[in-house]
This record gives C-alpha cells, sequence and structure tokens, in this order.
C-alpha cells in the first residue's frame, strides 16, 4: 500500500525546516517527469505540517501532504543541507515517519547530508552510503561505511553526494523503475548535459584545508543542542 488513496506508487519528498533547495527540487522534477511518463507513480512533498518552511536560500517550501497523510510510501527521498540538517538528526518526529515509512518503503535514498538523517533512524547501520564529501567520514559514527561514490545502492537504500548529485541519483532511479529510454528522455528533457565554466572538479586538490573551520562549526553549531551525537560522530572521524 502507498498510504494515498489509489494504486499508484508514491514516491515522498522529505521536507524540513533549512534544507537545501537544490536537494529537493533536482530530484524532484525529475521524478515528476517521471510520474508524466509513467502513470503507475506520483510525487508528493511530505512534512510535519503543510505549512511553508524556510530554506538556506530565501525560497520558501509548502509540503503537499503531512507525514499522517502519506504513512507508507514506495518510495522516501530525503535532501540535505548544512546547520539545520543537523538539527532535524534530533527531530524525533522526522526520524520516527523515516522509520515507519522505511519498514515497508521498496526504496530509501537520500541527497547530500540527507544520509546522515537516515543514520540518525538507524536507517543506514551495516550498509555502504556517501554523502556530501566534506562530511563523508562521520558515516562511520552511523553505522556505515562511507564510500566516496556519486551514489552508492546497498539493499534498498540509495545515497547520493552532495546536492547536484541528487539529480544523478533521480535519472538513475528512473532508470531503474522505467527503463534507460525513459530515463534519457527525461534526462533530454530538463536539458541535463552539465559541462561547468570551470571544468570538472580536481578531486585530488579539494580545498578540504581550507574549508575545515566551516566544517566545525556546522557541527558544533547544528549539534550544540545534541552533545552526546556530536561526540559520537567525532569520536569516530
Amino acid at each position: 500500500m502507498n498510504g494515498m488513496t489509489d494504486d499508484r506508487k508514491t514516491i515522498a519528498f522529505v521536507v524540513y525546516p533549512g534544507l537545501t533547495p537544490l536537494d529537493l527540487v533536482g530530484p524532484l522534477q525529475v521524478l515528476s517527469a517521471l510520474e508524466q511518463l509513467d502513470p503507475q507513480y506520483r510525487t508528493v512533498v511530505v512534512g510535519a505540517t503543510e505549512d511553508a518552511i524556510g530554506t538556506d536560500t530565501p525560497l520558501r517550501i509548502a509540503p503537499s501532504h503531512t507525514f499522517d497523510e502519506v504513512p507508507s510510501p514506495f518510495a522516501v527521498l530525503v535532501p540535505g543541507g548544512t546547520v539545520p540538517t543537523l538539527r532535524a538528526m534530533a527531530d524525533e518526529r522526522l526520524l520516527e515517519w523515516l522509520r515507519r515509512a522505511a519498514g515497508s518503503a521498496e526504496l530509501v535514498t537520500s541527497v547530500c547530508t540527507g544520509s546522515l538523517v537516515l543514520g540518525a533512524a538507524g536507517l543506514l547501520d551495516g550498509r555502504r552510503a556517501t554523502t556530501h564529501w566534506m562530511f563523508r567520514d562521520l558515516l562511520t559514527g552511523l553505522g556505515a561505511t562511507p564510500v566516496a561514490h556519486r551514489w552508492v545502492e546497498d539493499g534498498p537504500v540509495i545515497t547520493a553526494a552532495g546536492v547536484s548529485a541528487g539529480i544523478d541519483l533521480a535519472l538513475h532511479l528512473a532508470e531503474r523503475l522505467a527503463g534507460r529510454q525513459v530515463a534519457t528522455n527525461i534526462q533530454f528533457a530538463i536539458e541535463y548535459d552539465p559541462e561547468p565554466p570551470q571544468g570538472a572538479l580536481d578531486w585530488a586538490n579539494q580545498p578540504y584545508g581550507d574549508l575545515t573551520p566551516l566544517r566545525e562549526h556546522t557541527l558544533r553549531e547544528g549539534l550544540k543542542e545534541n552533545p552526546e551525537l556530536l561526540a559520537k560522530l567525532l569520536a569516530h572521524a
């Protein structure tokens, strides 16, 4: 069952205050197109209430449904962010819905630091996973094995790396659910063929050292109300 009123398979995109919009709307755009091409699927955006919430940009987002209205989705996607996402790791209403939804969902997915929220819900134990490169090592403290891939699939759980990797994840899901031709049609429809002006990232020279203070501030600010979890994450980092 998908928790709705008909037999379509519901793909639920989770929102919470302060998330990064592209983590959400990138894959939402892809899988909303899947809904148009394959009517057995439906996309919804779920939150604690239907009230608009802030993001880490000036954009506000209003869920289409509440958690209670979508108890058993076919698939779940959790977007990431920075300080607010770390705070969401202690949001028991969100974590409890994720645990309940994951119990029957065929796919549990995340983008960027959304995987940390999955880990806080206990959904990454013993699994391979990824997240934004700056926080990837923290996955160890959540029972996962960190992997430096664009997306990582381990059983029903699929995690994507930072921000734009969510589009890759969604195209992978479209191919898995509806076939390569449908996924390719979606890719053409959104004209996803990235050629960044600066060229490809040089992963051998990533600016980790320059960003260490930002990482430490993000962790301590986001988890200042949850010191035990902060200590657990840092102990394994």
